[in-house]
């Protein structure tokens, strides 16, 4: 028997699989009473990279600068184009939290990978299609994207993204071309089976404009409690925070948002759910309008032809069977007899029914809306009465 069976029949015994060049679901170390191999062999002219015998598990991990990453061991890491960012095992030094960044024609089946513009973190202001494709890894069902960075062209005046658009292939459920300033955004969709899911980027190619993209792919196990529930395209897990509509694109500072000379900055064709994880001890939910913010909710009418001023008040909030284009869905909310509100004001709602969400719809026309930039809300959950 060769060296090589013998090492083969070694692993086995001992309950260990031997690594090569494609990643599997688990790093090969060193552990107690077991034999190590820190050297790449070679058989029948072709090298076979040996880190070490023993297992760790490709879990997620952060590096020290808040990266997410996948524990892997250094040597593992190098070969496969990620940066090493701090120890992720007590187990062995060599296990590393390995950070991977990935451009345009890359792919990756790893727990958690970046996928940026070329030349990044410079921004982008040339043509074509730039595509990334995800595989899910054994045990996962939902891919989270969350856009640490991502700055394209604005729809035009009705909505539409033609001009750059982020398309979301091989998910469900599918997701409306994405354009505009939607960094701090993030998505959670489904794979379909072991099918790949990809992310295409079209731009012009007008060189006036600096795109920007840094975009966070993290993979979900099936049996995750991270998993966001059916329905829910967003998903937040804090027990106050704002949530906001597809491309409201904050500026550093709210208060001086202005009209976009593009048009409507509200999407067209959307309708999906944003949900909000229920907190121990929260009974309702409390969704609000931020006080520097007079676009905060401007989804159906003609905000030019209002009083900037009167943006945001009550008294411009229109409800039920007088909202047919653009509003949001908020079930059973106390106090009120319909559940869905649009206009260029809101009144405030507060809400019992669970789960938390909140529907938003919009319609295939943006172009009566002028200057309308969708909504900006805050949330806070409310505590249990006492009984």
């Amino acid at each position: 028997m060769d060296w090589w069976s013998v090492l083969l029949c070694f692993s086995v015994l001992h309950g260990c699989s031997c690594y090569t060049h494609q990643l599997p679901n688990a790093t090969l170390i060193k552990g107690e009473n077991e034999l190590e191999v820190s050297h790449t062999a070679q058989r029948s002219g072709r090298f076979f990279p040996f880190y070490t015998i023993g297992r760790i598990a490709n879990v997620p991990c952060t590096s020290p600068s808040g990266l997410s990453g996948t524990c892997l061991i250094a040597g593992e890491c190098k070969d496969n184009g990620g940066l090493s960012s701090g120890s992720c095992s007590t187990r062995t030094n060599q296990a590393v939290c390995c950070v991977y960044t990935k451009t345009c024609g890359g792919s990756t089946n790893l727990n958690s990978t970046y996928f940026t513009n070329s030349g990044f973190p410079g921004p982008y202001n040339g043509g074509g299609t730039c595509s990334f494709t995800i595989t899910p890894s054994s045990g996962i069902c939902q891919l989270r994207i969350d856009f640490r960075s991502l700055t394209l062209e604005q729809p035009t005046g009705d909505g539409s993204c033609n001009t750059d658009r982020l398309t979301i292939v091989g998910a469900s459920p599918s997701v409306v071309p994405i354009c505009g300033e939607n960094t701090g955004q993030h998505l959670y969709v489904n794979f379909v089976g072991s099918g790949p899911i990809s992310l295409r980027i079209a731009t012009n190619g007008d060189i006036s404009f600096n795109r920007l993209w840094n975009i966070e792919l993290s993979q979900i196990a099936c049996a995750s409690a991270e998993r966001a529930p059916v329905g829910c395209l967003q998903y937040y897990t804090d027990e106050s925070g704002e949530i906001s509509s597809l491309n409201y694109g904050l500026g550093e500072n709210p208060a001086l948002n202005t009209v976009s000379a593009r048009g409507s900055r509200q999407l067209a064709n959307t309708n999906y759910g944003i949900c909000i994880r229920p907190a121990a001890a929260r009974c309702s939910i409390t969704y609000s309008l931020p006080s520097n913010d007079r676009y905060a909710f401007t989804l159906s009418g003609d905000a030019i032809a209002v009083d900037p001023a009167l943006l945001g008040m009550a008294m411009l909030s229109m409800t039920g069977a007088a909202c047919t284009t653009d509003f949001v869905v908020i079930p059973n909310p106390s106090g009120l007899t319909s559940d869905r509100f649009c206009g260029l004001g809101f009144p405030g709602v507060t809400t019992s029914a669970r789960p938390f969400v909140v529907y938003t719809v919009t319609n295939g026309n943006e172009t009566p809306d002028v200057a309308n930039r969708g909504f900006r809300l805050l949330y806070a959950q409310n505590a249990c009465a006492a009984v």
